[in-house]
């Protein structure tokens, strides 16, 4: 069996042993290992959730004094942590009321960590699948002006591509480290790659494209 199908076997099986949902779930527990992601106590947003391995990785990194929420256009089924909360919808238009209802008490709220995982439904075309994740990418880019606080970290998933410089540089702009990373569990023949994102700038120049818009109502 190739060294590459192998290694796709063992966090398959792996999964199936530790109850994850998918193999995914190891990409994020080698990010989070390497680099620090997360904190006990963090409140986390999970972009494009389903089917939830990331919210079961995340739940067990934050601990029960943390909280996780997931947002993904497809229902993310089963029985979930207790510190774990999900909204059907599209990222995009998400509402700050809609985030308080789900938790579930009437107050502002801004996470220390987002996530995302999410991924266009794919064309077969490796341009476009590209460019489209990277659009992607600028949306968890653009959510962290207002939900993610100074100092907060970002992970997202992107397909390289042309577009892929470009997306890291801006990366860059708005936090204080960004670096791509390729975990084990992808395969070597994905064009796959996270961008982790460290240390949310608090200070930038209003022509910095991640600066923050004058908010009308707060998180």
């Amino acid at each position: 069996m190739p060294k590459q199908r192998e290694l796709h076997d063992h966090f398959f099986r792996e999964a199936k042993r530790n109850g994850y949902r998918s193999r995914a779930a190891y990409k994020l527990i080698e990010i989070d290992d390497k680099r620090n992601i997360f904190q006990k106590g963090d409140v986390v947003l999970d972009l494009g959730a389903a089917p939830g391995s990331w919210l079961q990785v995340t739940s067990e990194r934050v601990g029960q004094g943390g909280m996780v929420i997931g947002i993904d256009l497809n229902p993310i089924e089963g029985l979930l942590p207790e510190n774990v909360k999900t909204i059907q919808d599209d990222v995009t238009s998400v509402t700050p009321t809609a985030i308080r209802s789900v938790v579930g008490f009437d107050r502002d709220i801004v996470f220390d960590v987002i996530i995302s995982d999410m991924a266009p439904n794919t064309t077969g075309s490796r341009t476009v699948d590209h460019h489209q994740s990277v659009r992607l990418c600028h949306t968890a880019i653009d959510l962290t002006a207002t939900m993610l606080l100074p100092k907060g970290n970002l992970v997202m998933k992107v397909l390289e591509g042309e577009a892929y410089r470009d997306l890291l540089d801006r990366a860059a702009q708005c936090f204080d480290i960004a670096k791509g990373f390729k975990p084990k569990a992808s395969r070597s023949i994905s064009t796959e790659i996270f961008i982790v994102c460290t240390g949310r700038k608090s200070e930038m120049p209003e022509s910095t494209p991640c600066a923050p818009p004058t908010p009308t109502t707060g998180w």
